[in-house]
């Protein structure tokens, strides 16, 4: 028991903690020896670019997204740029169709997100391709430090930052995903300075035309699929975080509640398909990023929660000491996600009680997404999440 109980903690501090000490450490030696710089594009050599945002029932921001489009400092010879509009109710295609600089493609029929993007693919000629969500705004040169990367062959694919805007006034959803937003977007910078990013973000992702697979029908997250194909064939995706996409949080914990269980299910899908990586002599460097960064955080890591605090309370009884002052720091944790779970919505809370709520609730919704996978009921098109109203 003391064993089980000792790898638990073991397994959950590695993968929040100590795995970004361990990459720290590896890329800090690797800058030792690795004296080579980047090879970018210069302006001039820049490729043609196809920029394809998918849309559904976006007509409150769809404006303000085709006017920040129009905005990207890129040469505009070399940028098409795409809406395409999946089974919209609220008349958002007709707003796209008003702008002769961008080329809709509208079906009546929503199918999901891969359905639109597998529909558009045959016509999409250019040699890169960037992937943005409607409900995001980009930074103006963002398709400039995305692009300039594809000068060496070995490149498959470039994941821009994600960054989630907060107001004044924070609340638990918000504050919640800015926060670990942060810390993710370390880790890929890391993970991509070491080796290749595990896993790039919908919001603004790009590759090769040539590497981009048709996403199989009934994929839950289909920008890690089509990240982790393109690594797993051999190729480096590289991080950008001069290329950022901006958006609101969500409008609530429960709206954030439905992303979170979703991405955990796909997650556990994700797990299922890529099992192949787990081969450390063939995959190598790309093994370990994706069992530290991906699987453990979809899996052993949360059960090994529910595990830690069922065998602290058996060996308090038995043994006492050290697991008496273990399990009250538990449930002194649990009690402070608790304080945070009931205050959201009704009072400010010291942003002490945000890390422990949303770690918990984080994690809870790995479970929660597990089950719906389980019962076949995760659809693989996106339930729309409300976002709070753009901050100035």
């Amino acid at each position: 028991m003391e064993i089980i109980f000792w790898i638990g903690i073991g397994l959950i501090t590695y993968t929040y903690f100590g795995y970004p000490v361990v990459l720290y450490i590896l890329i800090k030696l690797k800058r030792v020896f690795n004296t080579q710089s980047n090879n970018y594009f210069a302006t001039a050599e820049m490729p043609e670019v196809s920029l394809i945002i998918a849309c559904y029932n976006e007509g409150e921001i769809i404006k303000e997204k085709i006017e920040n489009t129009l905005q990207l400092h890129y040469p505009k010879e070399k940028l098409k740029i795409y809406f395409v509009t999946d089974g919209t109710s609220d008349g958002s295609e007709k707003i796209v169709n008003d702008y002769k600089e961008v080329t809709l493609f509208h079906s009546k029929e929503r199918k999901g997100k891969n359905a639109a993007i597998n529909r558009v693919l045959p016509f999409l000629n250019s040699p890169i391709l960037v992937f943005c969500d409607a409900n995001t705004f980009l930074n103006a040169e963002a398709i400039l430090n995305i692009a300039r990367h594809y000068k060496s062959d070995g490149i498959g694919a470039v994941a821009g930052e994600k960054r989630v805007m907060t107001s004044d006034i924070e609340d638990m959803a918000g504050s919640g995903e800015g926060a670990y937003w942060k810390y993710e977007s370390a880790l890929k910078k890391w993970d991509s300075e070491l080796h290749t990013v595990v896993g790039a973000a919908g919001e603004l992702f790009s590759v090769r035309r040539e590497l981009m697979p048709v996403v199989p029908e009934g994929i839950l997250i289909e920008d890690f699929y089509v990240s982790m194909k393109i690594a797993q064939n051999g190729y480096k995706v590289v991080y950008e975080p001069d290329a950022y996409a901006m958006e609101t949080g969500s409008d609530s914990i429960a709206e954030e509640r439905k992303r979170k269980i979703r991405i955990a299910a796909g997650g556990i899908q994700s797990i299922i398909i890529f099992l192949p990586l787990l081969n450390i002599f063939r995959y190598g460097w790309l093994c370990f990023q994706y069992v530290s960064h991906r699987m453990l955080r979809w899996s052993l890591a949360p059960l090994s929660l529910l595990v830690v605090f069922s065998l602290n309370i058996y060996l308090v009884i038995v043994l006492g000491g050290i697991y008496t002052i273990l399990m009250g720091l538990q449930l002194l944790f649990y009690l402070i996600a608790a304080i945070g779970a009931y205050a959201e919505g009704k009072i400010r809370v010291p942003k002490i009680v945000l890390l422990p709520f949303y770690f918990a609730f984080m994690n809870l919704s790995v479970f929660q997404g597990f089950i719906r996978l389980l019962k076949g009921k995760q659809s693989a098109v996106w339930e729309k999440s409300k976002r709070k109203n753009a901050v100035s």
